[in-house]
């Protein structure tokens, strides 16, 4: 159990210090989700690496015949989709797999702030949930790498008693920076999702795969 006063690390870090490529993305992933420093992406990449192994263990053991693992099947979709990582409907195991540290880091109260428009950017976000500013649910958060699941995030909301809430507020963001925040968002996901299909058409054709491979 361990002693009470000093808690377990709850990720794990890389297993070598110098990897050019591991260090340059995350550094992107930290100015892109205003994160503090690495340790928030090595926690994300921990739970995505837990799901996955779960993911992987249970298609074994489905292969196997396993009743059980049906039900724990059932449960882990579930859980991923009231964490919002996953449709409510309609997703699989496989689909655990293709998660990513992104989707993770999306569902931080931070992030939530920010594509609400309740804050005119990431760093911002991060400050008004520290100084008691947001409210889930009803009642004060502060801790900006909360995760956020998706019953509450129509309850992302100012503080009642927050300056915020009034509409003149001079450091509160407009509709226009708003949109703007959103369109740019959807912009750099659109890249990094063309980037990603043409790496993977890249490593299938050097691999010698065809589409006529894929087709059943």
């Amino acid at each position: 159990m361990g002693d009470p006063k000093f808690s377990r690390r709850s990720y794990d870090t890389p297993s070598h210090p110098w990897q050019g490529e591991r260090i340059k993305r995350e550094v992107e992933i930290v100015r892109e989700f205003g994160l503090k420093n690495k340790t928030e992406v090595w926690k994300a990449q921990t739970i995505l690496r837990n799901y996955r192994k779960q993911s992987r263990e249970l298609q074994a053991r489905l292969r196997g015949g396993d009743a059980q693992a049906k039900v724990e099947a059932d449960a882990l979709i579930r859980k991923c989709a009231r964490m919002g990582l996953l449709p409510v409907t309609g997703s699989d195991l496989n689909d655990v797999l293709t998660l990513s540290e992104s989707d993770i880091l999306s569902r931080r109260l931070q992030t939530v702030v920010f594509d609400k428009g309740l804050a005119a950017t990431i760093k911002q976000a991060r400050q008004m949930i520290t100084h008691g500013h947001i409210h889930v649910n009803g009642h004060r958060v502060t801790v900006p790498g909360y995760i956020v699941i998706r019953e509450e995030e129509a309850s992302v909301a100012y503080n009642d008693v927050s300056p915020f809430t009034d509409e003149m507020h001079p450091m509160r963001i407009s509709p226009e920076q708003a949109a703007h925040n959103a369109a740019v968002k959807a912009e750099v996901k659109e890249r990094a999702e063309r980037e990603a299909a043409a790496k993977a058409k890249a490593d299938a054709a050097e691999a010698g795969i065809t589409v006529e491979d894929g087709e059943t």
